[in-house]
């Protein structure tokens, strides 16, 4: 009898043993704005790739594009005692107060694609945006030979990649003095570049070549295009991302490039495990960039 009671307690201990060594995690996505293809897609990579995973379960937010709406979503994560926080932000200095306490609260952050002005947080996936501005902005001085009116749509104002994408753009196109440039705000969106398209051909602004901080601007452009039965091949075009619309504009002669910008959502959860797990992770994580022409269209997988 003695051992048959010895050899439950043992079989009990050893289940609370395996159970303790699979701690249940909570990973909340803190994001921007899912009107947005590219955010939407970046969070359901995250969520894919987290669902291989038992032992960690998946949370997000959609800020809607509006700042006030995010600090207050991830005061709800801090509250929930969440362990890890993603962040995709829309403003990289008005969100520095919150993820500040996250921090401080012992929640683990990881920046994807965005950065803050702050060194308080674990990881920082990023990519080179300066490096893609000048990429776009070279290979579009060169299509242009140097003259000739171009469109900057640019993305959200207050994200670093905005002002990173167009600090390298204008690094390269202040190169040449016969260069004008026309800058709007398209805040990544369809909808906010068609709106901005429509009001330049109606104020009958010329336009020779367009930099879109965004592929998905870029199809608001050419729909609007369309629509005035504009020919895309008339306007020299190159965006950022690689989207599957992009991959098929390039390959029937309606968009000239695009610079690739891979989610990181797989990367993010990579590193993510990492911090569970009690391993170092790198304060920043760089994910590399490249040009895509007609040339290698066929070669480089879109991102969604």
């Amino acid at each position: 009898m003695i051992r048959y009671f010895a050899l439950i307690f043992l079989a009990l201990f050893s289940t609370l043993i395996e159970a303790s060594s699979l701690t249940k995690h909570v990973i909340a996505f803190a994001q921007d704005n899912m009107a947005n293809d590219f955010r939407k897609a970046q969070v359901f990579e995250v969520r894919d790739e987290i669902a291989k995973h038992s032992h960690i379960s998946f949370i997000y937010s959609d800020g809607k594009g509006k700042t006030s709406l995010m600090i207050r979503q991830i005061e709800g994560f801090i509250k929930q005692k969440v362990d890890l926080i993603i962040l995709g932000t829309n403003d990289e200095k008005a969100v520095v107060p919150i993820i500040s306490k996250a921090y401080k609260a012992g929640i683990a952050i990881i920046l994807l694609d965005r950065g803050i002005l702050s060194d308080e947080y674990t990881s920082y996936i990023k990519y080179d945006n300066r490096r893609v501005g000048r990429i776009a902005g070279k290979f579009l001085a060169k299509k242009i030979n140097g003259k000739g009116s171009v469109l900057l749509l640019e993305g959200v104002p207050n994200a670093d990649v905005t002002k990173l994408r167009t600090l390298g753009f204008f690094d390269e196109i202040d190169k040449y003095k016969n260069i004008h440039v026309i800058r709007r705000v398209g805040n990544f969106l369809r909808r906010d570049a068609i709106r901005e398209m429509e009001k330049i051909i109606k104020k009958g602004i010329h336009i020779d070549a367009i930099f879109a901080e965004s592929d998905s601007m870029l199809s608001g452009v050419r729909l609007v295009f369309d629509r005035y039965k504009i020919k895309p091949t008339s306007v020299a075009m190159v965006g950022v991302d690689f989207i599957s619309e992009a991959q098929h504009a390039i390959r029937n002669d309606r968009q000239l490039a695009t610079v690739t910008y891979p989610l990181g959502g797989i990367k993010a959860v990579e590193v993510a495990l990492q911090i569970f797990n009690g391993i170092p992770v790198p304060k920043q994580v760089l994910i590399s960039s490249e040009l895509v022409t007609k040339k290698n269209v066929n070669k480089v997988i879109p991102i969604f």
